[in-house]
């Protein structure tokens, strides 16, 4: 493995030689490549112009307040009005450009759900390769760039030595739409691509809402055996987030923040992006202000704030972006937040919405200078929500990271229907959050748990002591969100352990003896989103919830988990293979109105043929 990432990290640096010999400089004036008689281009640059002169004031008096709280300590990061470009981080391992796929296989009869998605009967049609559509644009990606945090699955533990299991939720399904790209275009996704929670959360399970946003979620546990192995449980912990009524949210401060940067010269980005946000349009009102932000080579506002019942306005601003330059992302989330702040509206939704590849490649390129930037500005009441577009140089690990420290959630929209979904359907879910700094702490009793695994939210881990420190930063849940975690168990005298038993004992016994009947004791902390001290939920869960057959709900919810660890690697599953899984899920499916479990069981499928036939290489680069 070591040799093969070195072979692809020298590949890599050799197109990086070979494309800087012959790339062009990139100015105000001149940001794409001429072609079709310089018409476009004239735009381009017009739009850059007006967009720089729009946000030159609001950009000034953000560098004014930063240098202020710098000034008086209250920066993490210096800010500087004249501060010279940071050179882009290079990535560690890039492989050459993939071969092209070919085109997909005709699906089943029985399963024809992925190729009524129109965003990816685009790749179905054409080969969707890394960049394909883009050098037909003009934009050249040398090779594929795409970033993924690497990330081990979480390690067993051994309950007497570890009894105590204490995490952050997380509400983004990027992840799970991103592999669907993948899939739908014949390419198994890498390893890392891949998050459990991200693939368990896109997906309603149905539990049971609250009844008032006094208590702002509902917490469900289910208990059953795991059907990968008999000997083995699986722990359901499921949160559903209080369902707000259309009618009842408060006014909105939405800054669309959208990169027009060359990269985004393709079907799958900007052209699919702005149709993303034209979907949200109709449903503003008068009370809501939308303002867009633009960043390419700079950044610029190219539509004030505008009352949200203006909607001919806002789809005309849309309409006119065009791509063209390098990627500013630092300054154009400088300048969003800055836009954000000056028109915030209290008690109500103040947002920033970034849109893109998250190719930043001049200015702030530093991840942890930007989020660095990112945190300060959630401490004023603003927070981020990230959308992933297209391939080839997707920064899946720096959009997804952002998002959750700027107290948002991240989605990769690979169709205009997902765009619908996050956007319209899921919109207070997306835009407004019930509870904030949401923590989940399981503690199991070693007279009944003899081992346990969480399932995903790898990067979600807090410490032990982290669940009842206010301070510590957690995951939102925004209105009617679901939140699903899943623990596999081996319980004591069932005799399906994974580690072997300790020649000369250790571990102490519990301080306080508890019957064996008592499994878990499982708690939830979570702060009301004006409120800084946080609220408890806790409850026991007993021996006999053991359910002789799980729901119809948790095997549902199995097949997901299987499926995640499968294109992982299947090492947690024996002998439960794709044949199996996909045959847990469909016979799970239940009731599907938008055709998502449909959607899950004909990826699983496509995934099996993919394996078995073991014709595309893995295409993404793996971020160490």
């Amino acid at each position: 493995m070591r040799s093969s990432r070195l072979t692809t990290a020298i590949s890599f640096a050799l197109t990086l030689t070979l494309a800087a010999c012959t790339q062009k400089t990139t100015t105000s004036s001149d940001v794409i490549t001429k072609r079709d008689g310089g018409e476009r281009e004239q735009r381009v640059a017009t739009q850059e112009h007006d967009a720089a002169l729009g946000g030159k004031k609001i950009e000034a008096q953000y560098v004014e307040e930063s240098r202020k709280e710098h000034a008086s300590g209250r920066t993490a990061t210096a800010t500087g009005t004249a501060a010279a470009p940071e050179p882009a981080k290079p990535v560690r391992s890039a492989p050459a450009a993939p071969p092209m796929p070919a085109t997909v296989a005709e699906a089943p009869a029985e399963a024809k759900v992925l190729a009524d998605r129109p965003g990816l009967a685009l790749q179905r049609s054409k080969p969707a390769t890394v960049g394909a559509a883009a050098v037909a644009l003009g934009y050249q990606q040398p090779a594929n760039t795409e970033r993924y945090q690497d990330h081990a699955d979480n390690p067993l533990q051994i309950t007497r030595d570890n009894p105590v299991s204490t995490f952050s939720i997380d509400v983004d399904t990027g992840s799970y739409t991103n592999v669907r790209r993948m899939l739908a275009a014949n390419q198994l996704p890498p390893a890392d691509a891949v998050r459990a929670e991200e693939f368990l959360n896109y997906f309603d399970y149905g539990y049971t809402p609250p009844a008032s946003r006094e208590t702002p979620f509902s917490v469900t546990t289910e208990f059953s055996t795991a059907p990968w192995n008999t000997q083995r449980k699986l722990l359901l912990v499921g949160i559903k987030g209080y369902e707000l009524p259309a009618k009842d949210l408060p006014p909105s401060n939405l800054v669309f923040l959208i990169d027009t940067s060359g990269s985004m010269d393709s079907p799958d980005k900007l052209p699919m992006l702005i149709d993303a946000f034209k979907q949200m349009v109709p449903n503003l009102r008068e009370q809501d202000r939308v303002s867009i932000v633009v960043y390419a080579g700079s950044a610029g506002l190219v539509l004030a704030p505008t009352p949200g019942n203006q909607h001919q306005r806002i789809l005309d601003a849309l309409s006119a972006l065009s791509a063209g330059g390098s990627t500013n992302g630092g300054a154009g989330i400088a300048l969003a937040y800055a836009t954000a702040r000056q028109n915030l509206i209290k008690g109500g939704v103040n947002r920033v919405v970034l849109a893109t590849d998250g190719d930043f490649n001049v200015g702030t390129t530093d991840d942890e200078a930007l989020k660095t930037l990112v945190a300060r500005e959630r401490e004023h009441g603003v927070a981020l929500t990230t959308l992933g577009f297209g391939a080839g140089n997707y920064n899946e690990q720096l959009a997804e990271q952002l998002a959750d420290i700027g107290n948002g959630n991240h989605a990769y929209i690979d169709s205009v229907a997902e765009a619908r979904k996050v956007l319209v359907a899921e919109a207070g879910g997306t835009l407004f959050t019930i509870a904030k700094d949401v923590k989940i702490q399981v503690e199991f009793n070693p007279a009944a748990v003899a081992e346990y695994r969480l399932i995903g939210y790898e990067n979600r881990q807090l410490r032990r002591e982290d669940f009842n420190n206010d301070k510590v930063d957690a995951g939102e849940i925004g209105a009617g969100h679901d939140v699903t975690a899943l623990y596999e168990l081996t319980l004591v005298g069932d005799g399906g352990t994974q580690v072997d038993p300790l020649r000369y004992g250790g571990g102490d016994k519990p301080a306080n003896s508890v019957s064996a009947d008592e499994i878990a004791f499982v708690k939830l902390r979570y702060k009301q989103p004006s409120e800084d001290t946080s609220r408890l939920i806790e409850r026991p869960l007993r021996k006999n919830e053991l359910q002789p057959q799980a729901s119809e709900r948790l095997r549902f919810a199995a097949a997901v988990a299987a499926f995640a660890d499968s294109l992982r690697g299947g090492t947690h599953l024996g002998a439960f293979n794709l044949d199996r899984i996909a045959t847990l899920a469909r016979d799970s499916r239940g009731s599907d109105s938008g055709g998502y479990r449909a959607e899950f069981v004909q990826l699983v499928e496509t995934a099996r043929r993919l394996k078995a036939g073991d014709s595309q290489p893995e295409v993404a680069v793996i971020a160490d």
